[in-house]
């Protein structure tokens, strides 16, 4: 099942687990899911992250999208569009996995969300070029990083506010 999100480009493919009494074995990137990954994927990545770190916020300029899918715990996936002042948040876990794609053009970045470390490996469309990598970074608690706008909703009590990895969730 493929999830569309409200910024142009970011999905998520929901990955089948097939059980069985050893445990159970997934497909987590195919070539011929052309409908959710029409670029070639170059590079795999892997990141280990300690409970309640946050990873942001970078973009990447000339045309790299990644691929996000946790292994282990747990992590709280963020795009940006500055212009839109639009954010997407997507929760996701080793226990129910899905392959997420972000287009690099949005400001985007995690936070290790549960009481492990996240465990993610994460596949992208360029190599990355040591000599003049293709980020382009800001702070993780950035003040501009401000959304009008949270998965479409405009009723978000965050909505308004500087970004905060932190905020409580809802009860």
């Amino acid at each position: 099942m493929i999830t569309n999100y409200p910024l142009d480009g970011i999905r998520a493919h929901e990955i089948n687990i097939l059980p069985d009494e050893r445990g159970f074995f997934a497909e987590g990137l195919r070539k011929d899911w052309e409908d959710f990954i029409p670029e070639e994927v170059l590079q795999a990545n892997i990141s280990f992250t300690y409970p309640g770190i946050v990873r942001a916020w970078h973009r990447h300029t000339r045309g790299q999208v990644d691929y996000f899918l946790v292994l282990k715990g747990a992590s709280k996936i963020c795009a940006y569009n500055e212009k839109k002042r639009s954010l997407v948040e997507i929760i996701a876990s080793g226990t129910k996995p899905m392959l997420i794609r972000i287009p690099g053009h949005y400001y985007h970045g995690f936070k290790a969300i549960a009481d492990e470390p996240s465990l993610m490996i994460y596949f992208v469309n360029k190599n990355y070029d040591y000599k003049n990598p293709d980020e382009e970074r800001i702070a993780w608690n950035d003040s501009t990083v401000i959304p009008e706008e949270i998965n479409g909703n405009t009723n978000d009590p965050r909505c308004g506010r500087v970004w905060d990895w932190f905020y409580p969730p809802y009860k």
